[in-house]
């Protein structure tokens, strides 16, 4: 009830104009994880550009630290006079203003060079480190921060060597134009493909509830819609499609089931009733009496056998006797159903043989197997004509133990092979022998219980094979 309930609100829902519905696609759990994911690639990307950010940073800065290290290990071994030369010519050939070089007297006034001042913070003669620094070399007084490295030389002059890093900043700034022009872009069509993926779902969900709708309705027919290709949907759909071929049939086998019942029970009931009115009013003697009894008990133990029938269909397809399987040695079974029908053989001059190929077992209900193997040999025996043969074989075909029960009678035609299984067939050449048309119908809610295979072969006589799969030697 909750199913179909369920059902009925997300159709309604589908057939309300609230504009809202087109907008249903955001709560979805589609959207919803690919939200999720967008947002943790996003996450990705942004410590990927920072790794790769800081990483060249500490590259440059390392690189920048080389060169003036050996920069001033240069200008250092060179004299007073030629190391002012030095500093003139490398400021000379610096076109993009990165380079710093001065010199300071003892005092801490400058000699020569770029910088206005020895930076307060910067400690001599050890390794380069950061440093703010006042530029004089462009027209005008420019604060900067640069690695540079300062050695006090033998006269007292202090020789500062440094570098400007800026390179980072313009590294931080292409990383940040690439997440703008980059990452943004990618987080949109994310979305986009996210909202795409469940406005997608959600048509589907919306075709599939349509579709059940009918069949809620009473469409048996319909069926869930699936395309041909390996995804989870189709699967499930074609599964679902399955079933509902299953619940078609027996709810159709359902429906004829009551009138095959009432047709068959008011047949020998209404011989029965009718046996006894005449009785009670045409009998004069008490073996009179006793005759029409004897009919009408034969009336009622028809209408008793059709019910057991059909209860004894009703335990074994709800599978209560599945518990009780176990080892069962088929050749001792075969001969005991051989024992059991040979007298009624005898009595219609019909030879009944038992071949046993091989001894075999299986693992099932004995009592059961017994049941169907006695049925098919009973229509056997009904249905052979005096003088006819049946034949009982157990052999092994390729890796399966075979039950085959043969005769010479009338057989059973190509077209009748599924109807035969049906519960109260009858077919129009057997009309006037005795049975109720649940024989065949037991024999094969019997095999599907063991998961055997039960064959019917059609043509001149009758072959009737239980195939047992997948049972060891």
């Amino acid at each position: 009830m909750s199913i179909a309930v369920a059902y009925t609100d997300i159709g309604r829902g589908h057939r309300d104009g609230n504009p809202m519905r087109h907008l249903q696609f955001v709560r979805s759990n589609t959207f919803r994880w690919t939200l999720m994911v967008t947002g943790v690639l996003a996450a990705f990307i942004l410590a990927l550009f920072g790794f790769i950010y800081w990483t060249i940073d500490d590259y440059l800065i390392t690189r920048s630290d080389r060169v003036i290290s050996a920069q001033i290990d240069g200008i250092a071994g060179l004299t007073p006079e030629r190391r002012l030369e030095a500093i003139d010519e490398r400021l000379k050939q610096d076109p993009r203003g990165v380079q710093l070089a001065a010199i300071f007297a003892a005092d801490g006034s400058r000699i020569t060079g770029n910088l206005e001042s020895l930076p307060a913070g910067l400690k001599i003669d050890a390794a380069p480190q950061g440093v703010d620094i006042i530029r004089i070399d462009r027209g005008g007084r420019e604060h900067q921060t640069v690695r540079a490295i300062a050695r006090r030389m033998r006269n007292g002059d202090v020789l500062v060597i440094g570098r400007n890093v800026d390179e980072a900043r313009e590294i931080s700034r292409v990383v940040g134009q690439a997440l703008a022009l980059g990452l943004l872009p990618g987080f949109c069509l994310c979305l986009l493909a996210g909202a795409w993926l469940s406005v997608r779902a959600q048509r589907r969900v919306e075709e599939v509830n349509q579709r059940v709708q009918r069949i809620i309705a009473g469409d048996l027919r319909e069926r869930l819609p699936h395309r041909s290709v390996d995804e989870p949907f189709s699967r499930l759909a074609i599964i679902v499609n399955g079933m509902l071929d299953e619940m078609e049939t027996m709810i159709h086998a359902l429906a004829g089931v009551g009138n095959d019942i009432a047709h068959d029970l008011r047949t020998p009931l209404t011989r029965a009733r009718l046996t006894l009115e005449r009785g009670r009013t045409n009998a004069t003697s008490l073996e009179q009496l006793q005759a029409v009894t004897d009919r009408a008990i034969a009336g009622i133990d028809q209408s008793l056998t059709i019910i057991t029938a059909l209860l004894r269909l009703a335990e074994i397809e709800n599978s209560r006797r599945s518990a009780g399987f176990g080892d069962v040695n088929l050749h001792d079974m075969l001969r005991e159903v051989h024992d059991i029908y040979e007298p009624i053989a005898e009595n219609k001059d019909i030879a009944l043989q038992v071949e046993v190929e091989r001894p075999l077992t299986v693992c099932g209900d004995r009592d059961l197997l017994i049941e169907a193997v006695a049925n098919l040999v009973d229509n056997a025996i009904k249905f052979t004509p005096e003088g006819g043969k049946v034949s009982i074989q157990l052999l092994r075909d390729g890796s399966e133990p075979v039950i085959r029960v043969t005769d010479t009678g009338c057989g059973i035609g190509e077209q009748e092979r599924e109807a035969v299984l049906r519960r109260f067939y009858r077919s129009d050449k057997i009309r006037n022998t005795p049975g109720v048309g649940l024989g065949l119908n037991l024999v094969a809610a019997i095999v599907r219980l063991h998961g055997f295979r039960l064959t019917i072969h059609s043509g001149p006589g009758c072959k009737v094979e239980i195939a047992c799969p997948d049972q060891p030697d």
